[in-house]
């Protein structure tokens, strides 16, 4: 009974830790275009380079984030400075971003990409290769912890729709207020059970930049990179600017944000109540397989909505996300951890799925802005789906697979205890 209680102390604080920290990512990622567009009054080109300086920055960020993660292991010094700087986004958005944009429009994309960057696009691989090693040490499945982060959405979506079209900047003060409960969580909430650290890593701090430096070398790792650069990269790009296009298919801005929120809302449902079996059923196809046909969904949302014909096809398409989002936080965290040295965990995690997918979210922002603003968004859909369709081809054929009791999907010690009952006396 005392273990069970133990168990549950050290799990719950987690969920918490996500659903703080991805109502900032959900407010942000959902709402920051049109905050751009209705209030700041930026074209698509303008509102594309905030969010390439937000990939960019991130670029040196990230690698830097995973050796401290991996050297940190679990010290908190770096996730708490993370969620301490998240506090100011109310007061940013709110007193800073429009005098600076006055200024000079490069500058306030710089400006606003250095800070959202390290809370976000950078900060996020601190978070969760932070709950991932969690749940190696206290034993529980990652995806149930970050079950959290898909209540956040819900939360997200149905409240940033309604307080966006009471006030804009309060979207962000809502942000601040999760960034002070995430700290505060941090601070005296979560916990380790340290006897079995070790299962998340050498808590030795013997990494030295050399090991560090290995991965480069690792074919693998390119591999994965590559995909992530083609597929969840794209993915993001695909989101960034939706809603733009959603509200075209409406006669006002109001009633096509409002059925955005619901969407958005009914989209994270999906995600959180399949958080739950994703994780078995991850164990019997393999991450490796999950990964393969998370891209194929992505390419198939991203073709669909490029011909969709009115708004209901684009909410069918668009709830394709509530299963690829469960299907590849689950994927990579149980693929890393089969398919390479657990020490170098969060620097793989760090450079092969964040670091490889930001430079592409770079690249592609201001490229997918400025195509909207000359093609049309149906046909710079249609070049973004056939890109993530030869990338998820190509990683079908040169994505390694993974070891299945390394990465968690077969028990160790029941595949030990049936190999002994197995062996003849």
């Amino acid at each position: 009974m005392n273990n069970a209680k133990d168990e549950s102390k050290h799990f719950w604080g987690f969920p918490l830790t996500h659903f703080s920290y991805f109502f900032i990512w959900a407010v942000i990622n959902g709402y920051l275009t049109l905050w751009l567009e209705q209030v700041a009054h930026l074209n698509g080109t303008e509102s594309g380079a905030i969010f390439s300086m937000m990939a960019g920055i991130s670029l040196i960020f990230q690698p830097i984030f995973g050796i401290l993660s991996d050297r940190l292991l679990f010290k908190k010094t770096l996730i708490l400075t993370i969620s301490i700087v998240g506090i100011f986004i109310g007061p940013y958005f709110q007193w800073v971003f429009m005098p600076v944009l006055h200024i000079n429009s490069f500058l306030v994309a710089f400006v606003t990409g250095v800070f959202l960057s390290f809370v976000l696009n950078g900060g996020v691989s601190v978070i969760e290769q932070y709950v991932q090693r969690a749940s190696l040490a206290n034993k529980f499945e990652y995806a149930h912890s970050r079950v959290g982060g898909s209540v956040a959405g819900v939360a997200a979506s149905l409240i940033s729709g309604p307080i966006f079209l009471w006030h804009p900047n309060s979207i962000f003060w809502a942000c601040t207020i999760a960034a002070v409960i995430l700290t505060g969580l941090l601070l005296f909430s979560d916990k380790i059970n340290m006897d079995n650290a070790t299962a998340a890593g050498d808590t030795s701090n013997s990494l030295d930049m050399k090991t560090a430096m290995s991965v480069f070398k690792i074919k693998n790792l390119w591999v994965l990179a590559i995909f992530y650069m083609g597929a969840s990269a794209l993915y993001d790009v695909f989101d960034q600017q939706f809603i733009i296009f959603f509200k075209t298919f409406f006669d006002t801005a109001s009633q096509g944000t409002l059925v955005y929120s619901y969407m958005t809302s009914a989209q994270i449902a999906i995600e959180f109540c399949l958080m739950f079996p994703i994780p078995w059923i991850i164990n019997k196809i393999g991450s490796r397989n999950g990964l393969i046909i998370y891209g194929f969904l992505t390419c198939i949302r991203i073709l669909g909505s490029a011909f969709a014909p009115n708004w209901i096809w684009l909410v069918g398409f668009r709830l394709v996300a509530g299963l690829e989002m469960p299907l590849l936080l689950t994927s990579i965290m149980k693929y890393i951890a089969g398919a390479f040295d657990i020490r170098l965990y969060a620097t793989v995690y760090a450079l092969a799925s964040n670091f490889a997918k930001q430079v592409s979210v770079f690249i592609f922002s201001s490229v997918a802005g400025t195509m909207y603003d000359s093609i049309g968004f149906q046909h710079t859909y249609l070049i973004m789906g056939i890109v993530v369709l030869i990338i998820t081809l190509f990683a079908a054929f040169f994505l390694k697979k993974e070891d299945p009791i390394q990465a968690g999907q077969i028990d160790q010690t029941t595949e030990s205890l049936e190999a002994t009952a197995n062996t003849p006396d």
